[in-house]
């Protein structure tokens, strides 16, 4: 560890790599937190690694107390996982003498990471989005008719989705299917929204990344635009690029989400093209951490995270540069599709492989094959083995 102050970075996934990796650019020391070595950033050649239980509630904050205290110094917090930035924004009187960060405040943390929260906070201040329903009872089913289908519903806390008790999404065809899985859903997965789908590709979604510092000077934006999501339309981010022809029309609307809710710290909104009204639609934020496919801004030239941990530090703000449009992100070799969408002599960078920090790729590529030989063969393998030794076991019970 140098004696520059570190960067604690809370979970290793492509998410917190490419945090790492941004980091590393202003020379910032990291270290990274998360409760496996199979996460990609435990890996990187610019960090060290802590791991802990858990990465919310109470066994979080503690191990986070913990490390602070044998760094001796008062690192920079920097979030890439949801529930983390609830536990941080429930504690953060606790962990403020131990750490830096920076987060909207308590409520708005709550309004803004529920679905249907911020679908009320948006209506009520006229932001741009798309048609929905808050489904909170079984009663409200009826509010469904009200919509055009398809539609797509999702849990309004991402907490269900996060424990594995639900999917993400459900894309739902006709009124039909959507009283039978919202009644289900409520069950299973609470509070629901239900969106009217808005048509048009992949590279119809577009997205806003930013820190909001104390100062205009310490705030960054970025405007991107996806050009393969995985799955298709629904997924995650698989391909993204700058995209500064739309930050004239993307940026305000940010600013003006960023103004309403007094927003403070690391964040992002993904908007989608209307082409019915006319308009970009806020899909959703993100809300107190980087996003997914947050590097994208930094190989496009704005290095939101050491924007972020020079703001924190009192540092002066980095100098702003023109994005640079000939870069694209993409998550990993599984995504090939999507380079007819992009200008030409457009340079992909991988999201794990770089030549100068390989063990990422090394990490990920390896268990991609170690889980498909076990998913493919070891599996079928030991079930046919069962399956063979059933009969045996009920002939015995017969005789």
């Amino acid at each position: 560890m140098t004696e520059t102050t570190p960067a604690v970075v809370v979970r290793g996934e492509l998410n917190g790599l490419g945090v790492v990796r941004s980091l590393a650019g202003g020379g910032v020391p990291t270290v990274v937190v998360d409760t496996t070595f199979r996460r990609a950033a435990m890996w990187s050649r610019y960090c060290r690694t802590t791991l802990v239980d858990r990465l919310q509630g109470r066994p979080f904050v503690d191990s986070l107390l913990a490390l602070q205290s044998r760094l001796g110094d008062r690192p920079v917090l920097i979030l890439t996982d949801e529930m983390a930035v609830n536990t941080v924004s429930e504690c953060r009187d606790e962990l403020a003498s131990a750490y830096r960060f920076s987060l909207p405040s308590p409520d708005m943390v709550t309004i803004l990471g529920n679905k249907a929260r911020f679908q009320e906070l948006a209506e009520r201040h006229g932001l741009p989005v798309p048609r929905t329903a808050v489904l909170s009872r079984e009663a409200d089913l009826a509010k469904l008719r009200d919509l055009h289908f398809p539609v797509i519903v999702k849990p309004a806390d991402k907490g269900p989705v996060y424990f594995g008790k639900t999917e993400r999404l459900h894309v739902i065809a006709d009124m039909g299917d959507a009283d039978v899985k919202c009644r289900a859903l409520l069950q299973t997965a609470g509070e629901l929204v239900a969106q009217e789908w808005i048509e048009g590709p992949d590279s119809d979604i577009y997205f806003t990344l930013f820190h909001r510092g104390r100062t205009p000077d310490h705030s960054m934006m970025f405007s991107g635009r996806k050009v393969v999501c995985h799955p298709p339309k629904v997924g995650t981010t698989a391909v993204c690029l700058a995209a500064p022809d739309m930050a004239p029309l993307l940026e305000p609307l940010t600013e003006e989400f960023i103004a309403l809710s007094d927003y403070r710290g690391l964040g992002s909104l993904e908007f989608k093209w209307d082409a019915q009204r006319k308009t970009f639609v806020i899909i959703e934020p993100t809300v107190g951490r980087t996003d997914w496919q947050e590097e994208v801004a930094t190989l496009s030239g704005a290095n939101i995270p050491l924007a972020a941990y020079r703001d924190l530090m009192d540092l002066p703000a980095l100098a702003k540069s023109e994005p640079r449009c000939a870069v694209a992100w993409r998550e990993s070799y599984a995504h090939w599709g999507g380079r007819e969408d992009m200008p030409a002599g457009v340079r992909v960078h991988d999201g794990y492989w770089r030549l100068d920090d390989p063990m990422p790729a090394l990490a990920f590529y390896g268990n991609a094959v170690l889980d498909r030989f076990q998913q493919r063969i070891v599996r079928p393998l030991l079930g046919a083995g069962h399956a063979m030794r059933r009969p045996r076991i009920r002939a015995a019970k017969q005789s």
